[in-house]
């Protein structure tokens, strides 16, 4: 009875253990069945919940409309993606987003599989209406800096595929939860007419102005004053 409890535990286990680190494998055969959603077929179905959760930042801010112009903030020791709306001349707040996962350490990624999320000065690349991860936002990860800076250093690989998406599980991504990259998606979307800006950071330099020193590399001064740079320009 005790060895058949056991085996018992030990699929539930197993099986939660799947669900969460598996999706790469099980999702894309239930997209499959599900048939292929479209960025439009997922911006109609989710807008009216995410308008009615986005709807007192935008009060705040007294916006009538979504924004048009926007920029994302990742912060990585505060574990924060924020999204700034400009109004007017200038870039406010507009909502804040935790991290529900977190992978690698603070510093800018330098190869494929070393977990780091980046650091830099990055674009929106597209929206994934199809994720596994429920829905992404592709992150233009490698930057020119990027590559001149890892190839000086002799790195071969610089890995790629980095996304601000739902879900609680990462692999150097941003991942924000299922609700939150909704408002998100819709946002991105609603501004993709003008390039949206997306700046990873290791702190907030705005509050925190010191630098970390980041081992093996001997530029991490040059990228941390760029980034210094798009902070103090919001």
């Amino acid at each position: 009875m005790k060895k058949r409890i056991l085996l018992i535990l030990i699929a539930i286990l197993s099986i939660l253990v799947f669900l969460k680190y598996g999706r790469s494998i099980y999702m894309p055969i239930v997209k499959k069945v599900r048939g292929k959603e479209t960025v439009e077929s997922v911006v109609s179905k989710y807008k009216n919940t995410a308008l009615l959760r986005l709807k007192p930042s935008l009060d705040r801010l007294h916006l009538l409309e979504l924004p048009k112009n926007i920029v994302l903030v990742g912060l990585k020791e505060e574990r924060i993606l924020q999204v700034y709306a400009k109004k007017e001349n200038e870039f406010e707040l507009l909502k804040e987003y935790p991290f529900t996962a977190f992978s690698g350490q603070l510093g800018p990624k330098l190869t494929e599989g070393d977990k780091q999320i980046p650091e830099g000065i990055y674009y929106t690349d597209y929206l994934n209406p199809n994720s596994s991860y429920y829905l992404s936002i592709k992150v233009s990860y490698p930057n020119e800096f990027d590559r001149q800076k890892t190839k000086h250093d002799a790195v071969e690989k610089l890995g790629g595929n980095i996304f601000i998406h739902g879900k609680a599980a990462t692999i150097g991504c941003i991942p924000i939860g299922d609700e939150a990259i909704e408002e998100v998606f819709l946002l991105v979307d609603h501004a993709n007419k003008n390039p949206v800006k997306v700046i990873i950071s290791p702190w907030d330099f705005r509050k925190k102005s010191e630098e970390p020193n980041i081992e093996g590399i001997d530029w991490e001064n040059e990228l941390y004053a760029k980034i210094k740079e798009e902070f103090f320009a919001l």
